[in-house]
């Protein structure tokens, strides 16, 4: 019998999620932080240089932590234990063989990322060693995207938390050990990178072992069943497709607001940064939703289904508008601390507004996505993607022109609202075809 949907369930799952995600800007901090104390600005570069890079090539296989969380939901609202357990080992065998290929691909890769991040010789020399050494962990880091998903699925969101806690404490003390102990420099970064994320998937396995502790491991043609991979790899390459058309907008976001001078700029990416505090918030109750919307579906169940729906958006819409009185009164105040350049300061304060506007905005399109990844209806995510890009699109080229970096802000406001409004479309049709 499963336990009622209520707002302490709810608050379950999302609070050790929230935590967990306050710790991933730490680490890099701490990263810059540590580097810096050699006294040369060549390092700090580099180290951020490759940390994008190799970021952005696994990023691509962030779906798995989606779409692992949406099936295994399912399976388990179904009772299928055989399932639950085979698609953490699918998601496994997913993650590695993703990994083992950015190894294989590694020299063509680096390439790739100083073709479209260019810099200077003696920066793209240390990021590609940082790179060179850090990728070795690729197999590890992917395959634990799958582990956090299965675990986020099981609501032990908690376990979640302490595998992030880990994995970055173990970076951080390696850090500081293998640069300011031994001096080893950027090499010493990556080296501690790559253990830690080794011994968080070591851990991350181990935490998983309690559900097989019978013993009772699903037999290889139930984990090669090719209507289940099938299914995986369909629902997978959706998120894909539309995570990337995602990432297209907030590229070109700040691609765009280089035309308007240094200063709009730079007050654009400060502002992203309230933006990212609103996805780390949010993504909590979107997670929430996943879980508990899966498992509605895998019980083929209506009411638990719209409970589910209930909780978790009614939540996420107090700390959205908490967020947005947060920002509205001390954002200014936030803005003196991220920069010292007055003209700066000056622009975002200008704009601040917009990102007041985020979580009040975005929230629809936030839980929305939870909701249809834990139904796995992904293609609806994907096609609503692009619509949202479409209408992007035409509002750059409609308010670029006359209210220039308003307009970028506006055009983005636009994409989330379009967003929400169209998964809000398709979503009578989802609760009916329970």
């Amino acid at each position: 019998m499963m336990p009622d949907i209520n707002n302490r369930r709810v608050l379950a799952i999302a609070i050790p999620i929230v935590l967990s995600n306050i710790t991933v800007p730490i680490l890099g901090a701490v990263d810059t932080a540590v580097i810096g104390q050699l006294g040369k600005a060549a390092p700090v570069a580099a180290v951020g240089v490759g940390a994008i890079i190799i970021t952005a090539f696994y990023w691509i296989f962030g779906f798995l932590r989606m779409g692992t969380t949406g099936l295994v939901a399912q399976a388990l609202g179904a009772k299928d234990e055989n399932e639950v357990r085979a698609y953490l080992l699918r998601a496994l065998l997913l993650g590695f063989l993703a990994g083992f290929t950015i190894l294989l691909l590694r020299k063509s890769l680096i390439e790739i990322g100083f073709w479209v991040s260019p810099a200077s010789i003696e920066v793209e020399g240390l990021a590609a060693k940082y790179f060179l050494i850090r990728v070795w962990s690729a197999p590890a880091a992917i395959a634990l995207y799958g582990v956090i998903g299965w675990l986020i699925a099981l609501e032990r969101t908690k376990s979640v938390l302490i595998l992030q806690f880990f994995m970055n404490g173990v970076n951080v003390l390696l850090d500081l050990w293998f640069v300011l102990g031994l001096n080893w420099g950027i090499e010493g970064v990556a080296i501690a990178t790559v253990i830690a994320e080794v011994s968080a998937l070591v851990l991350g396995l181990f935490l998983c072992l309690e559900r097989f502790k019978d013993q009772s491991w699903p037999k290889f043609q139930v984990i090669f069943d090719i209507q289940r991979l099938k299914n995986m790899l369909s629902v997978n390459f959706d998120i894909l497709l539309r995570s990337i058309m995602l990432e297209a907008i907030f590229v070109s976001f700040l691609l765009l607001g280089g035309n308007f001078g240094d200063a709009k700029l730079a007050a654009n990416q400060v502002l992203l940064q309230f933006l990212h505090i609103t996805a780390h918030g949010l993504d909590g109750f979107a997670f929430a939703a996943e879980t508990l919307v899966g498992q509605a579906i895998g019980q083929k169940n209506r009411s638990r289904f719209r409970a589910s729906v209930v909780a978790s958006a009614k939540l996420a819409l107090v700390l959205s508008l908490l967020m947005a009185v947060t920002f509205l009164l001390v954002g200014p105040s936030l803005i003196d601390l991220m920069t010292t350049a007055e003209d700066v300061r000056i622009e975002a304060k200008s704009y601040l507004f917009f990102v007041v506007l985020v979580p009040i905005l975005g929230i629809s399109a936030w839980m929305l996505d939870g909701i249809f990844i834990g139904a796995t209806r992904t293609k609806d995510m994907r096609n609503m993607m692009a619509i949202s890009l479409v209408f992007y699109v035409f509002s750059l080229i409609i308010f670029i022109p006359h209210f220039e970096n308003t307009g970028l802000w506006l055009a983005l406001l636009i994409s989330f609202i379009t967003r929400g409004i169209t998964l809000g479309l398709r979503y009578p049709h989802l609760e009916k075809s329970i």
